[in-house]
């Protein structure tokens, strides 16, 4: 038999991540509206990927678990970004003609 203890969240935790997370589309929205120039790709994303922490950390309990857990949560985000930069790399590399 495996004896391991659970770590209880209360209620209370996932209401103010969900209501973290309506304010952060919310804003996304918002801030779509507003031309930042070359920094509207960068702001989504920085909203994109503290949403995504929140989802991960807390609804899918990471920040509970164990090292190991975590390890491979993080391997899969440089994984993400490294991806990003090739994307980025090819796009950045090519030669646009209009």
């Amino acid at each position: 038999m495996s004896d391991t203890t659970h770590h209880v969240v209360p209620v209370r935790v996932y209401l103010l991540v969900f209501a973290s997370l309506l304010v952060l589309t919310y804003l996304t929205v918002a801030i779509s509206y507003v031309d930042l120039g070359v920094f509207n790709a960068l702001v989504a994303m920085a909203i994109a990927v503290t949403k995504a922490m929140a989802v991960i950390l807390w609804f899918m309990h990471v920040k509970y678990s164990t090292r190991l857990t975590k390890l491979c949560v993080g391997g899969g985000f440089l994984w993400l970004m490294f991806l990003f930069a090739l994307t980025m790399m090819d796009y950045i590399s090519r030669n646009w003609k209009f």
